[in-house]
């Protein structure tokens, strides 16, 4: 393809119908014909990125390898595509007001007034085609935040106008409503749809396709109804109904030939449907599988459905891969102490004990890792859950009392968690911890040496505090090891205890690396480990 072909998601009626899913879905779509694709995130909200969102906000905060705190979307389009994402493929509000302040502080607009037509807009522009000029895509799938009306929404309408009018067949609108169920009156209502595909008429801009959100399938008047009202062909009128598992939903849009559809109104050829091989095959092992895995997840998060995303879907892959199906319980850090921590957790087979930030649900994360340390269950540690491992080990196998990370306790007694030497004179909290990927060095023999099958690994990060080598030599002799280290800093990115079964902690964030053709090896090691227990 000579010229870049870029694809608009909108969103209507209500926000969470999934418009992630079904850029992720179509992008598998366009790729396994071919071609060379990504996807880019764009959040209406002010803040510069989610790295400063609380949980309860934003849900999960997926970095990417060149360290950009991002929307937890650009998780489903790395574990989608296998390929992975980058800062430009997430923009907020705030980046694009704070790029053209700086440039008018610069003096770039020579003097003229700052407004949000024609400057932001074009800020937007710029931003959607500097992947497809700068990095040579064929597809540009690009989602918008939010629901079309929103006050938030309107410049990134208003720069979806202009480059359908600037790129013609080389620009294209995929709307993704909802179609309500009235079970009084035992009707689907098509009013919503209506009403919100007017408003981005309204706004100058007419949907190519649309998909229809529903939780059963529609019928075919209900889908003509659609098209007429809606100005849209009635072949591409798409419905989007629920199913078992996200992975389905890139062959449900399949049978509806939805890429084939986009591609004709795109006017590329249509060419033979192609076979997905990989994917069929992850959904065949899927549904073959019949016996249990059980894995817990410890954290203070557990009651959000998007704060763990990413381990949730890496712990579901691996499951798959080890032909078991995942039965999950999340385990609140907060509600679980030394008291009842058998009762919650002797039934697992594996513990997850999960990041996060701050003193709150601690406790619980150290009585949960003394009870799987004690009882020999596998256990991985992710990030803070690596640091707690080693200050509950420091605390109740080499008898360090006190001993804790200088984020919990500033006055530990020891302090074998510390803020990282680059992170003591920082104040501002955004994109400021160490983020992104870094290289790290397995230690031949170990656990995780044997999962990942090599020594030199990379993984991504997101953290300020880090294990203290001042109390390596001490952790070490009392029984727990660091095998993996930075090669550049001898930071410590994991450590094990080799006498248990699977008892392991990293520093790094594995989950952001692991898609549903490339599982992570380590979840994939913690998988079989639940298993063979």
């Amino acid at each position: 393809m000579t010229k870049t072909k870029y694809i608009f998601v909108t969103g209507g009626v209500v926000s969470s119908l999934g418009k992630g899913i079904i850029s992720s879905s179509l992008g598998k779509l366009l790729q396994a014909r071919g071609y060379r694709v990504t996807i880019q995130k764009f959040d209406p909200y002010i803040n510069v990125d989610p790295g400063t969102l609380n949980p309860y906000e934003h849900g999960e905060c997926f970095v990417t390898v060149d360290g950009h705190e991002a929307d937890l979307d650009l998780g489903h389009y790395e574990r989608f595509l296998n390929i992975p994402t980058t800062r430009a493929n997430n923009i907020t509000t705030g980046r694009i007001y704070q790029s053209v302040i700086e440039k008018e502080r610069h003096g770039d607009y020579l003097g003229k007034t700052v407004q949000v037509i024609p400057h932001i807009t074009d800020e937007i522009k710029r931003n959607v085609k500097l992947l497809g000029t700068k990095e040579k895509f064929d597809f540009v799938i690009t989602e918008i935040g939010g629901t079309v009306g929103d006050i938030e929404s309107l410049p990134y309408i208003e720069s979806v106008r202009q480059l359908k009018w600037e790129l013609g067949k080389d620009c294209l609108c995929v709307h993704l409503t909802y179609v309500p169920f009235i079970a009084a009156a035992k009707e689907y209502k098509t009013k919503p749809t209506q009403h919100s595909v007017k408003q981005l008429q309204e706004l100058g801009v007419q949907p190519d396709i649309l998909v229809l959100r529903t939780e059963h399938e529609l019928n075919t008047p209900i889908l003509h109804k659609v098209a007429l009202f809606c100005n849209v062909l009635k072949e591409a009128v798409i419905q989007s109904v629920d199913v078992p598992t996200i992975y389905e939903v890139p062959l449900m849009l399949q049978r509806q030939k939805m890429d084939e559809i986009l591609l004709e109104k795109a006017g590329l050829p249509v060419g033979t449907t192609p076979e997905m091989k990989q994917w069929n095959d992850f959904l065949y092992r899927k549904s073959k599988a019949s016996k249990e895995v059980k894995i817990a997840i410890v954290g203070k998060y557990v009651e959000l459905q998007d704060a763990y995303k990413s381990i949730e879907e890496s712990l579901l892959i691996s499951s798959i891969y080890n032909d078991r199906k995942l039965d999950l319980h999340l385990v609140h850090s907060e509600k679980i102490h030394e008291g009842n921590a058998e009762s919650l957790l002797k039934e697992m087979d594996g513990v997850v004990i999960a990041p996060g930030f701050g003193q709150r649900g601690i406790d619980g994360k150290f009585a949960a890792l003394k009870y799987v340390r004690e009882n020999d269950k596998p256990c991985l540690g992710i990030c803070l859950g690596m640091q707690c491992m080693v200050i509950e080990y420091a605390r109740n196998v080499i008898g360090l009392e006190g001993a804790n990370s200088t984020e919990m306790e500033i006055k530990a007694p020891y302090k074998v968690i510390d803020i990282m030497e680059e992170q003591k004179n920082i104040t501002n909290m955004g994109g400021t911890m160490r983020l992104g990927a870094y290289d790290c060095i397995l230690r031949k023999g170990s656990k995780v040496f044997e999962a990942y099958g090599k020594s030199h690994i990379q993984e991504r990060h997101r953290h300020r505090y880090e294990f203290n080598n001042e109390f390596k030599k001490q952790i070490e002799s009392a029984g727990m090891k660091c095998v993996g280290e930075n090669p550049e800093t001898s930071l410590v990115e994991v450590v094990e205890v080799p006498s248990l079964k699977w008892y392991v902690g990293v520093q790094y964030h594995p989950e952001y690396s692991c898609t549903v053709v490339s599982p992570s090896s380590l979840f994939v090691s913690f998988i079989k480990a639940a298993i063979s227990r």
